[in-house]
């Protein structure tokens, strides 16, 4: 069983609709499709005529105004006002043509920091940019196609389905190369949104069990230190035998507690990751594997904090599934660097038949490394043997977080 999950997108739904909303073949007999067309193409002039007036009054009053204050921001409405004019575009082609196209994303305004940063997003806007082209050329195409279809009304009717099919053809392949979405801009955005809130998430998560960890370990053993020792305290001179014993007991409180803070820390971060890098980390934290584990990190360099640190909880959080889960006899873990991913595989030789929603925790694990556009692949047939292999963008360290580790 093998079960992969890349990065998410959506670069496919734009072609798969394109495959879809094709109309069938023109006949000699005028059908809906054919009225619909020509519609659509009588209506190409006046619409062309009214997107190019816009355009060229907005643009030209905005471009020439730009030696003033007040040009920028012209240009910048005149192409917010252009995105209207592209989703009108686009309804009228979903609606006589059945083209199929995803309305793009509302610039985030809002988060964009300062008004000169706002400014700036929407003079950049390649959908904005690409409607004013659309809408440039228009004009022309719309005067041919009226000539055209209203001409071949009366001279070249029984052919005109045809005639119109190659016109619509053309006009639909207009409105998927200049009104479509940017599909890589509007992959990432529709990543980063669903990263985003994986992190969130993840971060809260965390919080939680630092919280409980801290509620029920380090805390309650501080609080029967404390009264321990206030009883100590009560009875140092009526009974120094009696408190000798009770600061005797909390010094053992106070030792079993520093070892819980140590594995809470080590579960944060830990001290070795920091000092020695992911060899010596992950070495340590195969030593606590109930499975013999041969590790092999071949990196050349250390990767960013954020990245050995993703690696070292990965790694981590297989070898005790391995532990808890696969009944194995041996297992190994290889880190290495390809080009600008690093990679990590861990395998054992247990039963298998390990998947992503199996409760081993391996979901949330696949949702971590997507969020930092990491892969996870996951091979597990029954009787095993199971190997994962996991995938991360490589960062160089900065001298700067080099500098605070050390």
């Amino acid at each position: 069983m093998t079960e992969r999950i890349p990065s998410s997108g959506t670069s496919t739904a734009t072609a798969a609709a394109g495959q879809d909303d094709r109309p069938p073949p023109p006949r000699l007999a005028y059908d809906r499709h054919t009225w619909k067309e020509i519609a659509h193409l009588l209506a190409n002039l006046p619409v062309a005529l009214l997107g190019f007036t816009y355009v060229v009054a907005a643009m030209f009053t905005g471009f020439g105004l730009t030696i003033t204050v007040i040009g920028f921001p012209l240009l910048a409405a005149a192409l917010m006002g252009a995105r209207l004019l592209g989703r009108m575009e686009r309804a009228r082609a979903r609606a006589l043509l059945g083209v199929r196209v995803d309305e793009p994303s509302r610039l985030p305004l809002r988060g964009a920091g300062g008004l000169l940063q706002r400014l700036w997003m929407s003079l950049k806007d390649p959908v904005g940019w690409r409607t004013v082209l659309y809408e440039f050329i228009r004009l022309p195409w719309g005067v041919l196609t009226f000539t055209i279809t209203l001409t071949s009304l009366f001279v070249l009717w029984p052919v005109l389905p045809f005639v119109a099919r190659g016109l619509a053809n053309a006009d639909r392949a207009m409105v998927r190369a200049l009104l479509s979405p940017s599909d890589e801009l509007e992959r990432r955005i529709a990543e980063l949104e669903s990263d985003r809130g994986v992190v969130v998430d993840t971060a809260a998560a965390d919080l939680r069990r630092i919280e409980r960890d801290l509620h029920d370990g380090a805390q309650a053993r501080l609080v029967a230190l404390a009264m321990g020792l206030g009883l100590a305290k009560e009875k140092v001179l009526e009974d120094p035998d009696a408190a000798a014993a009770m600061v005797e007991e909390a010094h053992g409180e106070v030792k079993l507690a520093l070892q819980e803070l140590r594995d809470l820390a080590r579960g944060i971060h830990p001290a070795v990751l920091t000092d020695r890098g992911l060899d010596a980390a992950l070495s340590a934290v195969s030593s606590r594997c109930t499975v013999p584990v041969k590790v092999t990190v071949d990196l050349p360099a250390r990767p960013a904090a954020a990245i050995e640190g993703i690696a070292y909880f990965t790694v981590s959080e297989l070898l005790q599934n391995v532990s808890k889960h696969s009944a194995a006899k041996s297992a190994s873990v290889d880190v290495w660097r390809t080009n600008d991913r690093l990679l990590i595989q861990v395998w054992d030789d247990g039963r298998g038949g390990a998947s992503l929603d199996g409760g081993t925790g391996m979901k949330g694990l696949a949702e971590r490394l997507d969020a930092v556009d990491g892969l996870f692949v996951l091979e597990s047939p029954e009787g095993g043997p199971t190997t994962v292999t996991a995938e991360l963008p490589w960062r160089d360290r900065t001298g700067a977080s080099g500098a605070a580790n050390r």
